[in-house]
């Protein structure tokens, strides 16, 4: 019987030799593209997402990525099974189909491979009885005893990943999220505490396969005004040079909109003014700081009263930048 599988790196439009990170990246952006959310009602959309969900879930991980690309080329564009090199036919005792495909099951809450749930749909956990159907009787009453006792099955735990914007992370929030697990979709509610940060984890009780966890990897989307560090968060501003000379009052953007400023008489370009406790909730209690770099800037395009005004200071100001 022809088994058809299907090419994952095909499905994620990357190449074989792609690495960790191009993968992760491309993921992200199709997720984005096709999530349920943002095409409500379509069905290719729907069907596109947990394809790419499926693909992800196998290279996005180093260990069963390995797995899958030791089975060739011949997995591309569904083309028919062919057993790995040194394959024998049969079931003899030396092949271990746990060193090909993973375990049935493992301990610590590690996902079982879907190459494994694959082979055990088919073959009914033979693989994991070679020894006794080869070897013959087993050497003891003991070890009978152990063979018919039935395998232990724990819930596994899920991993899915979830880009917020900054502000939802600072203030908390309820995401729903639709994750495949086990080949099918599920969508959760996943409430996001105040202060929450890029890498931080979510634990979703029974929200898993099986009755397991759901872990949930955050990620926080590249912002496109504020720099995070730390507790802390970072705005570049611009000024003119007569502000920067003369000092003056400005308004800043902040996570809490904007905030009114005093920029001191004489400031360089690049200099830093701190608004305490402005920046992001932290979980512990507290917020961090909000740094505001300021940028002299001057016109480019000089109106002729402006170029006056500049022409007369070059000849009356003593200042020399360079002295």
């Amino acid at each position: 019987m022809a088994v058809k599988f299907k090419d994952y790196y095909e499905t994620l439009g990357v190449e074989r030799s792609a690495d960790a990170d191009t993968i992760k990246k491309t993921y992200r952006k199709l997720a984005r593209k096709y999530h349920p959310d943002v095409n409500p009602g379509d069905a290719s959309a729907e069907e596109k997402f947990k394809e790419v969900q499926e693909a992800y879930e196998v290279l996005g991980d180093a260990e069963k990525r390995k797995k899958y690309d030791t089975l060739g080329a011949s997995w591309k564009d569904g083309a028919e099974f062919r057993p790995p090199p040194g394959w024998q036919g049969g079931f003899e005792t030396r092949v271990n189909f746990e060193d090909l495909f993973g375990s049935a099951g493992r301990g610590n809450g590690q996902r079982r491979s879907g190459f494994s749930d694959f082979f055990e749909a088919i073959f009914g956990g033979m693989a994991g009885e070679t020894g006794s159907r080869t070897g013959g009787q087993s050497g003891s009453e003991e070890s009978r005893r152990a063979h018919r006792r039935p395998r232990s099955s724990r819930p596994r735990t899920a991993e899915a990943d979830l880009d917020l914007p900054l502000e939802r992370m600072h203030r908390g929030t309820t995401e729903r999220l639709t994750v495949s697990v086990g080949g099918a979709q599920k969508t959760v509610d996943v409430r996001i505490p105040p202060g929450a940060r890029d890498g931080s984890h979510i634990r979703v009780p029974r929200a898993g396969p099986g009755g397991g966890d759901l872990v949930i990897r955050l990620r926080m989307q590249p912002h496109p005004r504020f720099a995070v560090h730390g507790d802390d968060t970072e705005v570049e501003v611009p000024v003119s040079p007569w502000e920067a000379a003369l000092g003056a009052t400005i308004q800043v953007p902040t996570l809490d909109g904007r905030s009114d400023i005093r920029v001191p008489a004489g400031v360089a370009s690049g200099q830093r003014i701190r608004l305490r406790e402005q920046g992001p909730n932290i979980r512990t209690g507290g917020r961090g700081d909000h740094y505001v770099r300021l940028k002299i800037v001057v016109p480019k395009d000089l109106t002729p009263g402006e170029r006056k005004h500049f022409e007369d200071l070059a000849k009356t100001s003593k200042f020399r930048p360079r002295d």
